[in-house]
């Protein structure tokens, strides 16, 4: 294992130079990997696409219509991605709330993750702006409702990302070596995860609201005044879902960044978040169950949407709890990561379901994203983890901090 791999965290302050900065960007590893040469066409292909959108417009490349205004780039790239980017806010709960050290270890992968999501599934949300020059409105006050739900997810949005940025900022200072900014950043870290907490548990139920107003268009299975809490809840286990998957993939990608004690400690922090996504998962089942009842829907269970619904509801949200009870009781590692893959394949579905399937399941014709629509969702996928992957390479963000730092906590 390499526990010191940063250059240049050394003991003593130093001044930051371009030469480091450009010698830091250039690639490192072998070019011709699998991952490159899928990614890497899909990525260029995506950018002419995005270019033809904003040079022809929406319908250039997407079959979204007047009446379906809001397709697989909000549904998927947004409402989806935010929902993964939860583990964020719970795991930092976790530690700096609740004092749960053994789980600091992925504090800053996660966080990194959380950030990289909502910076790129924010720009996502611009592909889908008619006018994406007003974007800006809701921060500037410019013939914006106040009393919008949109009005409160944008301000979230950026506010959330700001306080992700903070909490990730001592990584980056140790990158840089920079001892005094390290000193000052990892101050404001506490007043940081605080306030991100905050806003995350507002935008995540958020976005559930968002659909309050499209109850005659969401099939009755899937629409409920309880939509922003069920969007809340299954954030925490599909957030955390994805921090299993993740750091499955990034230990046996990045062996060579992550220290001896963060190794060992992998397989106790995935035995601990399965079952605190088995009780999440238990709460969200018995709050979809309710709200069942409340509306009144047998009736819909015998008919096509009415099957699908079982199926997500028992194949993809109880079939994982179940996995996840039984493999913490079993400290079954493999199941747990089962069990992950499952929760995040259902959370997608219910998402989709909101947004899409379930949207406007009525008319005469339904939206089916373009192929163009679905190569710009996978070249943002790629570009984040290109990014993500640039970051882990050379940040502290799996291993151990340079000595100098851990005297500033």
């Amino acid at each position: 294992m390499n526990n010191s791999a940063y250059p240049i965290a050394k003991e003593k302050e130093i001044k930051f130079d371009w030469k480091f900065l450009f010698n830091e960007l250039k690639p490192k590893g072998k070019w011709l990997t699998p991952f490159n040469i899928i990614s890497i066409p899909i990525i260029l292909l995506g950018i002419f696409l995005i270019v033809i959108r904003y040079w022809k417009g929406l319908g250039s490349i997407t079959n979204l219509t007047q009446d379906v205004p809001w397709g697989l780039w909000i549904g998927f790239d947004v409402v989806t991605g935010v929902a993964f980017a939860g583990g964020a806010y719970v795991v930092t709960f976790m530690v700096y709330i609740l004092n749960m050290k053994n789980y600091h270890s992925i504090v800053r992968v996660t966080v990194l993750n959380g950030f990289l999501a909502y910076a790129f599934y924010t720009g996502a949300l611009l592909l889908d702006l008619g006018r994406p020059w007003h974007v800006i409105n809701p921060m500037i006050g410019n013939s914006f409702g106040a009393s919008s739900v949109l009005f409160l997810v944008a301000w979230h949005f950026v506010l959330y990302m700001l306080a992700e940025l903070i909490e990730f900022s001592p990584a980056i200072a140790e990158w840089l070596g920079s001892q005094r900014a390290h000193k000052i950043l990892s101050g404001m870290t506490i007043g940081a995860v605080i306030f991100g907490i905050t806003l995350s548990t507002l935008h995540q139920s958020g976005l559930g609201a968002l659909y309050l107003m499209a109850k005659d268009k969401i099939h009755p299975l899937w629409y409920s005044e309880f939509i922003p809490v069920l969007f809340l809840v299954s954030s925490i286990f599909a957030g955390l879902s994805m921090v299993i998957f993740e750091g499955t993939i990034s230990h046996k990608v990045f062996f060579n960044r992550i220290s001896d004690k963060n190794e060992k400690a992998q397989n106790g922090i995935i035995h601990g978040l399965s079952k605190i996504c088995a009780v999440t998962m238990f709460a969200y089942l018995v709050l979809q169950f309710v709200v069942f009842i409340h509306g009144h829907n047998w009736s819909y269970l015998n008919t096509p949407m009415g099957y699908w619904f079982l199926v997500e509801m028992i194949g993809f949200v109880m079939i994982p709890m179940m996995l996840f009870f039984y493999s913490y009781r079993t400290a079954n590692i493999f199941m747990i990561r089962l069990a992950a893959i499952l929760t995040m394949i259902g959370v997608v579905m219910n998402r989709l379901n909101v947004t899409i399937v379930g949207f406007r399941w009525d008319a005469a014709v339904h939206y089916i994203p373009s192929w163009m629509e679905i190569i710009v969702t996978l070249a943002v996928i790629f570009t984040e983890i290109w990014i993500f992957r640039w970051v882990i390479n050379r940040m502290p963000v799996l291993g151990d901090s340079p000595s100098w730092a851990k005297d500033n906590k």
